[in-house]
């Protein structure tokens, strides 16, 4: 039998707590290695629970671990994932994969220099209900989609962090949206945007394919419950999913199943690294078109 993956987490604020840490000590082909933050106590409250050691040392920790996963804002992921990934430690990254595409670009080509498995932690795309989706739109001729994410994550709570408040909804939900519809729909060669970088953002989208598709992303409505999903349009009718609840435990399960075939098997997951960087040009060009002066029509 085939030893456990060691896996260990880096962070420990809630989405460690609740979603990295956990789905990693209760897969039966993973160990939690340990769980490492700059400060002992915080790493004790994510590690002591579930039995794992705790580190503030960086490379201790990372002597520890076969693979890494990351649960930290994406400037501080980008170079400790550069870090890892030298060492010659798998990757299991958050979305974005960094919050510049110099950092993104330069933590791909350092996985590509030392060989080592990554896969991205999307989560839409690991849901039944979202795979079951992509099956259905590859069997029609699709002629425009829209793209929704909208809820009051960013008015308090777990998600009202300092990176995500100072970058709005793009970065934070937009790949999800992004990536989707990328999948659906085929590869995304244009996009444009409009709107407040820190309330609203629209987005036109333009696919290989020739379809276009809409996207609208907030995190600052209140609205219950919230809005989340992609509906692709074709001649008779729309092809709908909803993916407000997509984190279940069976998308965790599968989450960890794929990331250690990844690492076992040596073959590229389709959510690689490269694959974030790839939607962090997109987020890039969107960004700039937010961040434009407006021609205002008198």
């Amino acid at each position: 039998m085939t030893e456990p993956l060691r896996v260990g987490v880096v962070g420990a604020g809630p989405w460690s707590h609740l979603v990295h840490a956990p789905m990693v000590a209760r897969h039966p082909r993973t160990t939690l290695a340990g769980v490492w933050a700059r400060r002992m106590d915080a790493a004790m409250t994510v590690a002591a629970p579930l039995g794992a050691p705790a580190f503030t040392s960086f490379p201790e920790f990372l002597d520890a671990c076969d693979a890494v996963t990351f649960a930290v804002p994406p400037d501080v992921q980008a170079p400790l994932a550069i870090q890892a990934a030298r060492a010659g430690k798998a990757l299991l990254l958050e979305k974005p994969v960094a919050l510049d595409l110099d950092s993104a670009v330069e933590l791909a080509n350092t996985v590509a220099q030392a060989g080592v498995a990554t896969q991205m932690v999307l989560t839409w795309r690991y849901n039944d209900d979202v795979r079951r989706f992509l099956r259905e739109v590859e069997a029609v001729v699709p002629i425009g989609a829209r793209g929704v994410f909208l809820s009051g994550a960013f008015l308090g709570g777990m998600f009202a962090t300092p990176w995500r408040l100072e970058q709005g909804p793009l970065h934070d939900l937009g790949p999800h949206v992004l990536d989707t519809l990328d999948a659906a729909l085929g590869t995304i060669v244009g996009i444009e945007a409009h709107g407040n970088p820190r309330r609203w953002v629209g987005l036109l989208v333009e696919h290989e394919s020739g379809v276009t598709s809409e996207v609208s992303l907030s995190a600052y409505t209140n609205v219950e419950p919230s809005r989340a999903g992609v509906e692709v349009y074709t001649r008779d009718g729309a092809i709908v999913v909803d993916t407000s609840a997509v984190l279940t435990d069976e998308t965790m399960v599968r989450i960890v199943d794929e990331f250690v075939e990844t690492v076992e098997t040596d073959r590229p997951h389709p959510l690689d690294v490269h694959h974030g960087v790839r939607l962090q040009r997109l987020l890039t060009a969107a960004r700039a078109d937010l961040d434009r002066p407006r021609r205002v029509l008198h």
